[in-house]
């Protein structure tokens, strides 16, 4: 059974940090490229991060966000730094090998807020 599993969302003041897991099961991990996106209230699902063979970031978390993977726990990360109040969202871990193979977590709430 495929399981996504995100954890590490809350409550953090403006400038704060937080670093999010997925913790990944039933599929070959290392072979999927994972992202994370975020949908905030109103608005459409923000692809935020990648990593593959390489790492990409949205302009707006460049700098501010790092995407990092640890196959052999079968985990990817996002460290968020220098949080900002347009960061809350739900941010959602995404495992993508082909179309035809994708998988997404359930989502965590990341809220900044003073």
């Amino acid at each position: 059974q495929v399981q996504l599993v995100e954890s590490g969302g809350g409550l953090v003041q403006p400038g704060g940090s937080l670093r999010l897991s997925c913790a990944a099961s039933g599929f070959t991990f290392s072979r999927y490229t994972m992202k994370w996106y975020r949908q905030a209230p109103g608005k459409e699902r923000e692809l935020v991060a990648t990593i593959g063979g390489s790492t990409n970031y949205a302009d707006s978390v460049k700098g501010r966000f790092t995407i990092s993977r640890d196959n052999a726990k079968n985990t990817v990360y996002l460290q968020m730094n220098s949080l900002k109040p347009e960061d809350t969202a739900v941010y959602y871990c995404n495992a993508i090998w082909i179309p035809s193979r994708t998988y997404w977590g359930q989502g965590t709430q990341v809220t900044v807020s003073s």
